[in-house]
């Protein structure tokens, strides 16, 4: 994919608008959510996705894979939990 390059500037409430040719390259819509990185004057803007389902069906086989191999069985995780929220 080709980068867009384009110029906007920060409005007095510190909103910046993206400018339309990167919202439509991108597939960019309203509602969307971004990570913001900065440091010296440079800033990253990276959109935040929701996996999809076959996206989170995998991420959770592949976490109860590693607990079984690491010896967690799911009661350790409920007396973790349990443990917590009496601290608070």
């Amino acid at each position: 994919m080709a980068t867009s390059t384009a110029t906007t500037k920060m409005s007095s409430k510190g909103q910046i608008v993206i400018p339309e040719e990167v919202r439509k390259k991108l597939g960019l819509k309203t509602g969307d959510k971004f990570y913001v990185m900065g440091e010296n004057d440079v800033v990253v803007l990276k959109t935040i996705s929701s996996p999809s389902m076959d996206q989170f069906t995998s991420l959770i086989k592949q976490a109860r894979k590693q607990s079984r191999s690491a010896g967690i069985k799911p009661s350790d995780i409920q007396n973790a939990i349990t443990d917590v929220r009496k601290r608070k």
